[in-house]
Order: C-alpha cells, then structure tokens, then sequence
C-alpha cells in the first residue's frame, strides 16, 4: 500500500513538474490579444509579460500588480511571496522590473468585482529594473538662465528709476 501511495504521489509530481515546466516556457500572450479575445482566454491559464508599473497594492498574503506589456497595462492578483524579488515598479523615477506571469485569465472576475484580471500561479523575473536618470533638458536650462537675467535687470532697473 505505501509503495502504490508513493509510487502515485511520484508520478503526480512528475506530471506538475512537467506542466509547470511547459506553462512557464509558453510564449507570452499580449495585452491586446487578452483583451480582444476576452472570451476565448477565460478561465483557461495563460503567460503574460512586461513591466511592473504603479504600486504594489498588498491586500494581506496577496497583493494587486498592475503589469504593462507597452500595449496596455492588466491587473494582476498575486501571493506577495511570489513578489519577494520585486525591487522596481515602474514610475518617473525608475523602469520597473520586468516579469513573466502565468495564471488564470479572467474576463470578469467574480472574486474582483467583475475586472479582467489574471490570478498568479508562477512569476518570474526576466529583467530587473533600475533607476531612471533624469536628463537635464540643455534648452530649457539656457531659457532659464535668459529670464533669470532678464528678470535682475528689469529690478535693478526699477531700483536705479527709483533713485
């Protein structure tokens, strides 16, 4: 009996490693694609990819990620232990980490008040993000070099008129 219980529970983990192992190696489905066949998608497990932007939005063991594929940005309902590596989310000041989610898609999400969302099994990271540098605009600094001048000699002006 022990060895049919072991020798089941070896083939069922064989059998989701091997479905893990080719879920996550799927070509990623855009944004675009998702969202205009919505119908087709839903409830099925698919693998989307792109960039981490806003906020991660924890809501006690899981958390909200809104992942940007440069198409368009879906929310995503992850565990935040799958998010343990996550350093940047995209803003003004940083390009976010870019991930690879598989999970299931959701066309209007019962649990999430009817969004089109994607609940996570498996995120991976494929590129870290990093710091944005701000460029200092050349044109713009001369601009204001002008006005700043401008504006001295228009009050040392008005002080010698004074006078």
């Amino acid at each position: 009996m022990l060895k049919k219980l072991i020798f089941a529970l070896s083939i069922f983990s064989l059998a989701a490693h091997y479905l893990l192992l080719t879920t996550s190696s799927a070509q990623p489905i855009s944004s675009t694609d998702l969202i205009n066949n919505a119908k087709l998608y839903d409830g099925k497990l698919v693998s989307y990819e792109g960039e981490i932007i806003g906020d991660v939005m924890k809501r006690g063991a899981n958390a909200w990620i809104n992942i940007n594929d440069a198409e368009n940005a879906i929310g995503v309902w992850v565990s935040a232990f799958l998010l343990k590596g996550i350093i940047y989310t995209g803003s003004y000041k940083s390009f976010g980490d870019k991930v690879e989610v598989t999970g299931v898609f959701n066309r209007a999400c019962p649990e999430h008040g009817g969004d089109l969302d994607i609940h996570a099994q498996l995120l991976r990271k494929v590129n870290p993000g990093r710091m944005r540098p701000e460029k200092l605009n050349p044109d713009k600094r001369n601009q204001a070099i002008i006005l700043l001048g401008l504006l001295i000699s228009v009050w040392i002006l008005s002080r010698l008129k004074r006078k």
